[in-house]
């Protein structure tokens, strides 16, 4: 574990940004609920473009997307996801993992007369799980699986399509697009999402503060420490990019210094631990290199009251998976 001095982390950020690109701060979708404790962002356009996903994936999400439903279905509803989707990005709030409330927002293209047509083709086609419902003067479509609670959504306008588990989140997005308020957000998700970079391929955003005090963990797993340190834990964010390789760093805000440096502590301890276990897993199983290389990756650093973990996949190492007699 290594704590950076203020002048060192000044230093050491300015040599990493001088060769990075440059990072926009992510502002709050105008769309996520007010009473949102973590948002979700997909830059369905970035990754898509990635030099990965143009070399490993792209041809099998063409092939997929050509099969005669699939085809048949997008042609209804006047989509070409690989070129009018551009970001999704998802809100919501819960007592517990039991309990979550969430809202969907695709943003793209669309267009809205095809869209209310194909639904309508839906309902008729399986009446018993798909329905046009009305909430006073809003229309939207209800998906109801056979077990689970039904899924609403509907089209906000030529740009964004909105999915949630109630009418209530349709309503209240779609009479939210036509206000020019600023994002009802709470302050400490608002000021968490304006720390992301919004030019990432993902990117989560979760104030975590008190909901994980009842978290029943399996006994010795973490330490004896681990559900005090969780009592002290305020946020969590994590940024993925894809590019040619795959990075991923995830920071764990504390209520204080002294907190992170026991959290760093903990994390470290079982960093080495996956570390220790990398050379029987790939001695057992040759096809898990690639991820063995990349957890060899793993580092966590504090800085001042948080705790980042960051870890990389190469380019190379997910061509040996995807592909492992082919190597790269």
């Amino acid at each position: 574990m290594i704590r950076l001095s203020r002048l060192g982390l000044g230093a050491f950020s300015a040599v990493v940004l001088a060769g990075a690109p440059t990072a926009r701060a992510a502002d709050p979708d105008k769309l996520l609920p007010a009473d949102a404790e973590f948002a979700f962002s997909f830059n369905v356009n970035q990754v898509l473009e990635s030099e990965i996903v143009k070399k490993y994936a792209l041809e099998q999400i063409k092939q997929a997307l050509q099969g005669n439903d699939a085809q048949k279905f997008m042609k209804e509803l006047g989509l070409d996801p690989l070129k009018d989707i551009e970001k999704v990005v998802i809100g919501g709030s819960g007592k517990d993992q039991t309990d979550v409330k969430f809202l969907v927002i695709v943003h793209g293209k669309f267009d809205p007369d095809k869209l209310y047509k194909a639904a309508e083709a839906q309902t008729k086609k399986d009446g018993d799980h798909f329905s046009l419902v009305k909430d006073g003067k809003d229309v939207m479509f209800k998906y109801q699986p056979d077990t689970g609670n039904p899924m609403y959504g509907t089209v906000v306008d030529e740009s964004t399509v909105v999915l949630g588990v109630d009418k209530k989140s349709i309503s209240t997005a779609l009479a939210t697009a036509g206000e020019s308020k600023k994002p009802a957000v709470s302050k400490d998700l608002s000021a968490l999402i304006t720390k992301m970079d919004d030019k990432a391929s993902v990117w989560v955003a979760w104030v975590a503060k008190g909901k994980l005090d009842n978290l029943k963990i399996p006994p010795g797993a973490g330490g004896p420490n681990l559900p005090a340190q969780l009592a002290k834990l305020d946020t969590v964010s994590a940024v993925v990019r894809v590019t040619a390789d795959v990075t991923a760093e995830i920071t764990f805000g504390m209520k204080d210094a002294d907190a992170a440096d026991e959290m760093g502590k903990t994390i470290e301890d079982g960093l080495m631990q996956i570390k220790g276990l990398l050379p029987f897993l790939t001695a057992q199983n040759p096809q898990m290199k690639p991820l063995a290389e990349a957890a060899k990756t793993l580092k966590s650093t504090v800085k001042d009251k948080g705790v980042v973990v960051s870890a990389k996949l190469t380019g190379s190492a997910i061509g040996q998976m995807l592909n492992p007699k082919g190597g790269d």
